[in-house]
């Protein structure tokens, strides 16, 4: 944290507060480590978006030729399955079996129908040979037809059959899946964010306490203003890399073709910041005023254990049942600080409307104005107490009495 004296003078508490909160942020943003982490972070995020891009992008492309009597009838016979199939096959051609067998080896064909067989160099595709099998059927059916005295004209125009057309009876369900992946990232991101940022918090504060450079920051910042400073400005820091994060990887999935920016799909990247925010100061509230209880960062871990495991098991009720809604889901989503990892992967599912993010949101902020008091007590009554972990109760006793 470095030993830097803050001074005021007689500046309001809302001067310390920039003060505290500005030393904060500078000292945090100029750290080396949390540089690299924000870039190994975005190198992890643009990869996970431009790899599945890669990998799963467009239609496979099949190249095939034809040898034989009926290769022509079989060339233009396939390429109408393969356009009723939705399958992408290009047709080309090869002088005799050995060239066709060299066209394969070589990966320029993946496969050859020559006198009722189809020739592969290692493995056939079930799309392609669907294709192939489809135009075969339909040639040799239409020989059989000719030589019996049957015109195959008629009976293909009999069997001219247009396909049924698709009803979806859910039109939005391609969007809802698409804001579901998105608010899944967002929901990992999110937990990640928490966690980070308020250990920041907790550790920052057993480190001025275990230095004695509280005592020399209290001499001339309220102990309010300095919890409030040091919350303010991390939260700052995190804040701008969720901003920065969400609008990479927003960036990054429209231009490889992922996501079509829309309204819909920003929201919840917008709720996942929003419930940032709400979430990072109930807990980062929570993680300080724990930690001022002790003395030494060998103790820190136990203090911030309930915290830890609350931000887990609101992480665990997010993944395990914020896209499949049910009462439980609901219920937790009103209740802080659940409600900042429920709110958005439930948004993105339709399982809350608006209307019901406004209410947990003003719900999160009664919540959050009284936990700011209860951690500002906590604080202002264990931060100048030294030796071992000093109570909950002593803590608020000592506020009390100050």
């Amino acid at each position: 944290m470095g030993g830097r004296r803050v001074s005021t003078g007689g500046s309001t508490f809302w001067s310390a507060v920039r003060l505290v909160a500005r030393r904060e942020f500078t000292e945090r943003i100029r750290d080396r480590g949390f540089q690299i982490s924000v870039g190994v972070m975005l190198v992890i995020l643009l990869a996970s978006v431009a790899i599945p891009a890669a990998i799963g992008g467009g239609s496979e492309k099949y190249d095939v030729a034809f040898l034989g009597p009926q290769q022509a009838q079989l060339a233009q016979t396939a390429e109408r399955q393969a356009a009723l199939l939705d399958v992408d096959v290009r047709v080309g051609t090869v002088a005799d079996r050995a060239a066709a067998e060299k066209a394969l080896a070589d990966g320029k064909l993946d496969a050859v129908v020559a006198d009722g067989r189809i020739l592969v160099d290692t493995t056939l595709s079930d799309p392609l040979a669907a294709v192939l099998q489809s135009a075969w059927a339909t040639v040799e059916r239409d020989l059989r037809l000719s030589a019996s005295g049957i015109d195959p004209g008629a009976v293909n125009q009999a069997s001219a059959i247009r396909p049924m057309p698709k009803t979806t009876l859910d039109p939005d369900a391609d969007e809802r899946d698409t804001r579901k992946g998105i608010a899944f990232v967002g929901t990992l991101v999110l937990y990640g964010m928490l966690m980070l940022f308020c250990m920041w918090v907790a550790s920052g504060v057993v480190e001025e306490k275990s230095s004695r450079i509280v005592e020399i920051l209290l001499a001339t910042v309220p102990a309010r203003a300095l919890l409030t400073g040091k919350i303010l400005g991390i939260g700052l820091l995190g804040l701008l890399q969720m901003l920065v994060t969400a609008v990479v990887g927003l960036a990054a999935a429209s231009a490889f073709g992922s996501v079509e920016l829309s309204g819909a799909m920003i929201y919840p990247v917008a709720l996942v910041l929003l419930w940032f925010v709400v979430g990072y100061a109930l807990y980062a509230c929570m993680f300080a005023a724990a930690a001022a209880r002790v003395s030494r960062q060998e103790d820190l871990q136990n203090v911030i254990t309930p915290m830890t495991s609350l931000l887990i098991a609101s992480f665990l009720a997010a993944i395990f049942l914020g896209q499949k809604g049910g009462t439980i889901a609901h219920v937790l989503s009103y209740i802080p600080p659940f409600s900042a990892m429920l709110q958005p992967p439930m948004t993105a599912a339709d399982e809350v409307s608006v209307v019901e993010n406004l209410v947990a949101f003003a719900i999160a902020l009664l919540a959050l104005v009284g936990l700011v008091r209860l951690a500002a007590r906590m604080y202002e009554g264990a931060v100048l107490r030294m030796g071992g972990k000093v109570g909950f109760k002593e803590a608020l006793g000592t506020a009390r009495k100050g």
